[in-house]
């Protein structure tokens, strides 16, 4: 019983490291899909980039914004560099 917990314990760390370099490697990605054509790739880049509020991030929001033709993600991009500056 012993030895089945240990695997158990052993291939529940094992996935959660697997899975934690797999999402890191994912966030990475993401930044460059800010002016991709899948929404959900533009979806992720707005996440990614709501974590890193710098001058470069505000610029790249104005350029986003003006550049998105669907109205959702346009707002959310909007919203998103309107906090960025009231912070900045």
């Amino acid at each position: 019983m012993s030895r089945q917990r240990a695997y158990v314990a052993v291939g529940f760390f094992s996935g959660m490291a697997a899975g934690s370099l797999v999402w890191s490697r994912m966030q990475r990605n993401c930044r460059r899909n800010l002016f991709s054509a899948n929404p959900l790739f533009r979806v992720a880049a707005l996440g990614y980039l709501r974590a890193r509020p710098t001058v470069n991030t505000a610029q790249l929001l104005r350029e986003y914004v003006a550049w998105e033709r669907r109205p959702i993600l346009r707002q959310r991009g909007a919203r998103m560099l309107k906090r960025l500056e009231a912070t900045l």
